[in-house]
């Protein structure tokens, strides 16, 4: 397969990481480009920082550290504000004047598919409609890169996902030995992410998992923070062997492949 482009679209740093990383390593080992955007710097993000530090430029730093690990071979963020999340979930009140949720769609999606056009990108991943888990600038991140590869004419848009059958019945089978935080629902997730059915793009990385928890480790202000444990200081403490088990897939749909597609690699053509 001749060396192609492909462009990762994320809301915040640290989505990479746990949505894409091993199938950006996967590529980058094979001498594909792999470009990495995000729409804000996740200044908003729950962390603990030393003294006189500014979140956005350790959660940049971070993206970059994570993206050399990565083998990625640009990064850039478009510089929106990172809306946040409410208590209950949804759009905060209280959100910077230029949060992401609030930009205007084409003016961003432009931004977006000026790179695409510059980098001449063959792919684009983006999330699905539903933003994952619903935070409001993945759901943004779903429109706007929608719109970009419009624009700029990228052949390929898949959308970041994740399982979400084996997702419930391991969040329940958790729930017997662990308890959750209490705004913590499982029920949440029995409408998250994408059903097995819908899932064109089932991508083995297993080989790239120790990328892939480097990728998470370097988000270390995203680890600590908040009053119940965080999503990655309890995926980065999961044992090497069942690390690689359950994090050694990652999912994509791409909407304009018939259903019932099963494919494994992001570059696969349809049919074979």
């Amino acid at each position: 397969m001749p060396p192609r482009t492909a462009v990762f679209f994320h809301a915040h740093p640290d989505d990479e990481a746990l949505l894409t990383a091993g199938t950006m390593a996967m590529l980058a080992a094979e001498g594909h480009r792999v470009v990495l955007v995000v729409a804000t710097a996740g200044e908003r993000g729950l962390a603990e920082i030393g003294p006189g530090e500014e979140l956005r430029e350790t959660r940049l730093k971070e993206l970059y550290e994570s993206a050399a690990l990565l083998g990625c071979a640009r990064v850039e963020c478009l510089g929106y504000g990172d809306s946040g999340l409410s208590p209950k979930g949804g759009i905060a009140e209280e959100r910077p004047d230029n949060a992401f949720i609030d930009a205007d769609t084409e003016a961003a999606a432009r931004a977006l598919a000026a790179i695409l056009e510059e980098e001449k990108a063959d792919l684009l991943s983006i999330y699905d409609p539903a933003g994952g888990y619903g935070h409001p600038d993945h759901v943004q991140v779903h429109r706007v890169g929608k719109r970009a590869a419009q624009i700029a004419g990228t052949e390929i848009v898949l959308e970041a996902t994740v399982n979400r059958d084996p997702l419930v019945r391991l969040l329940r089978l958790a729930g017997r030995v662990y308890k959750f935080p209490p705004e913590f629902d499982v029920r949440t997730f029995e409408s998250a992410y994408s059903a097995n059915d819908a899932i064109t793009h089932r991508v083995n990385v297993r080989r790239y998992t120790r990328q892939k928890r480097a990728s998470m480790a370097a988000h270390a202000s995203q680890a600590t923070g908040g009053d119940s444990d965080r999503t990655l200081a309890v995926v980065l403490k999961v044992p090497g062997p069942l690390y690689r088990l359950v994090f050694g897939t990652e999912w994509y749909v791409r909407r304009d492949l018939p259903p019932g597609t099963r494919l494994t690699h992001p570059f696969d053509r349809w049919p074979k």
